[in-house]
């Protein structure tokens, strides 16, 4: 009984449900978004959908420049990939 409560308790933390974190660095320090996804572009990818994230990372959707579908979490400072799911 006592699992099945701890277990439960910990499903329902914040952490569970915490989403990619790319960086706590001040908005003034980040990249222009318009010049971050055309950078993309100009390197192939096709965008779909640019978004800021609640982690505070540049999040596109599109296609890569081999033309397979991508989700990409870029730290809006530094341009990195934090994160990518390619299909």
């Amino acid at each position: 009984m006592r699992k099945l409560l701890l277990l439960t308790l910990l499903a329902a933390s914040p952490l569970a449900f915490a989403g990619t974190e790319c960086t706590k660095a001040d908005k003034a320090q980040w990249q222009d978004q318009a010049k971050f996804q055309e950078d993309l572009k100009a390197k192939g990818y096709n965008i779909k959908k640019f978004k800021v994230t609640a982690g505070n990372c540049y999040e596109i959707y599109g296609w890569d420049k081999d033309k397979r579908k991508v989700e990409i979490y870029f730290d809006p400072v530094s341009g990195k990939v934090v994160k990518e799911e390619i299909e």
